[in-house]
């Protein structure tokens, strides 16, 4: 299967998890169509915005930064991320993260369920 990006669903939400600003969706393929996946999407926060601290139980997310800078804190430790670093949040631990840069925090994002 392939899929154009102009097929993509694109959405955007306000204070994602209690964070600020809006986070940009764009996912890979419906939410429902996989098995043990949860979520496959490029999310993008503008400069400033940010998706709140939260918790993963029974899955796990992986945030792979294409473009940017921000700060994450992964389970209480606060870490500047840039394109090419990976984040991996699962088996009970929380995370949150921000764009602390000058241009838009770019990142693909996949929840994978167990």
């Amino acid at each position: 299967m392939t899929i154009q990006r102009s097929a993509m669903k694109t959405e955007k939400k306000e204070k994602m998890r209690g964070g600020e600003g809006i986070t940009a969706f764009t996912y890979f393929v419906p939410n429902d169509t996989e098995t043990n996946a949860r979520m496959l999407a490029e999310l993008s926060l503008e400069p400033g915005a940010s998706i709140g601290y939260h918790q993963h139980d029974k899955e796990t997310e992986y945030f792979i930064f294409i473009a940017g800078s921000g700060i994450v804190n992964d389970n209480g430790a606060e870490h500047p991320v840039k394109s090419g670093d990976v984040m991996v949040t699962g088996n009970g631990a929380s995370h949150s993260v921000k764009n602390t840069g000058t241009v838009p925090l770019v990142f693909n994002a996949i929840i994978v369920t167990y």
